[in-house]
């Protein structure tokens, strides 16, 4: 009877039973009514048949007697057959017969055409409600076939029908979901080699101008050397460029697996910053390291490097000759925090909120070799390992980083 939890269902059937019911009540009243008759018409020619007896001179106590008689003996059959009155005779030719089988004929058609009517017109109402259900349901499933998700089915009754309506709707659900992912992906795929097209024809074209020049010049060793660095130049942004851009493709693919293993914050910090002492050193920039020199995070400790130099790359890259970079690390209870603060230009408010993004330059900017995916990097690499990243900035006072990783205790004391 499970289908009995489906409103539409359960109301049709309760029709149907109470259908049934009113046949029943009516099958009782037309017993009743046509035992009624019966009993009237068998009255009605006894009182005739009494009436033409006396008539007749014969005495009341004899019809009494033989009205109240239930015996039938061969005389009494011989002459019913005589006259015409047995089960051999036709319905039309027994008045009594003919009349009660009328009346309730009449009586029981009158009733089974309501009734039939009554069921065909319920039966009716609820076919045209399903069809009404189906059409609308295959209406929707097409239209989530053809991406639109506009519409949504029926799912505030029971039964298995809507279950299996509640199944289709997760699956549009999902193929919504998909279908939306598949529209992002497209537009940061073009967005992205947009982006890659913009970045690179900036050097492509450098690099085709040197050439030209050296061509043109062969003789001219100050001028070939000169364009020959500034070629060096151009093809170590291009190589720069790929290199993001092959690891951002790697982290969005998953195909990165974090090594994560307990690390010295400051031989991490050492890693990071190794590459950018000379260059510190002869912009007139120092860095300072400062923290628990027993601190240790565990991590991993290429990825992580990268992360953190590519937050000193970006602090350099913001702040004057004399400027100072400050690279602190300290631990609370439940995490690690490694803060890379400068006192450069700082990031204008309309900016902020952007700077996560791929290849986002600020129009405030002074660095015009950068691309624009050294701090997504950065982000992309601390959140794959379960950390988070953010950013503090006052504009021509200075912007801090904050790295923070979830630890325990037990890292501390390793």
């Amino acid at each position: 009877m499970s289908f009995l939890r489906e409103k539409r269902a359960r109301f049709y059937f309760l029709f149907l039973c109470g259908i049934a019911l009113v046949l029943l009540l009516f099958s009782i009243l037309m017993t009743w009514q046509h035992t009624r008759q019966t009993q009237e018409l068998l009255l009605e020619k006894e009182a005739s048949l009494a009436s033409s007896l006396l008539e007749q001179g014969v005495s009341a106590e004899v019809i009494a007697a033989a009205m109240k008689s239930e015996s039938v003996n061969t005389n009494g059959l011989t002459f019913m057959e005589q006259i015409g009155h047995t089960n051999a005779t036709p319905l039309p030719l027994s008045p009594l017969a003919r009349q009660t089988a009328i009346s309730f004929g009449i009586f029981a058609c009158v009733i089974l055409f309501l009734l039939g009517f009554a069921v065909l017109f319920g039966s009716a109402i609820y076919l045209h409600r399903q069809d009404a259900l189906y059409q609308t349901v295959i209406r929707t499933v097409n239209e989530y076939s053809d991406g639109i998700f506009q519409n949504h089915l029926p799912q505030n009754e029971n039964g298995l029908l809507y279950q299996m309506f509640s199944g289709i709707e997760e699956l549009a659900v999902a193929l919504q979901a998909k279908n939306e992912n598949e529209h992002k992906s497209k537009e940061f795929l073009q967005e992205m080699v947009s982006n890659i097209s913009h970045q690179l024809k900036t050097p492509l074209a450098a690099l085709s101008m040197y050439t030209e020049i050296i061509m043109d010049e062969p003789d001219q060793p100050d001028t070939v050397t000169s364009f020959a660095e500034k070629s060096m130049a151009s093809l170590q942004r291009i190589e720069q460029l790929i290199g993001a851009l092959l690891k951002m493709a790697r982290l969005d693919a998953g195909s990165i697996v974090f090594e994560k293993k307990p690390i010295l914050v400051t031989e991490l910090l050492g890693q990071a910053q190794a590459p950018f002492a000379t260059r510190a050193e002869v912009e007139g920039k120092q860095i300072m390291l400062s923290g628990p020199p027993d601190e240790i995070l565990t991590c991993d400790f290429e990825w992580t490097s990268e992360a953190i130099g590519n937050l000193l790359k970006n602090a350099l890259d913001h702040t004057g000759r004399g400027g100072l970079i400050c690279v602190e690390w300290k631990r609370s209870p439940d995490m690690l925090r490694i803060s890379v603060s400068d006192n450069g230009c700082g990031i204008s408010q309309d900016d902020i909120h952007h700077i996560f993004k791929r290849f986002y330059r600020s129009k405030h900017s002074s660095d015009h070799a950068g691309v624009g995916l050294g701090l997504p990097l950065a982000k992309a690499i601390v959140e794959g390992q379960g950390g988070t990243i953010s950013v503090v900035s006052t504009p021509c006072e200075g912007t801090t980083f904050t790295i923070s990783f979830f630890t325990n205790l037990t890292e501390s004391q390793g």
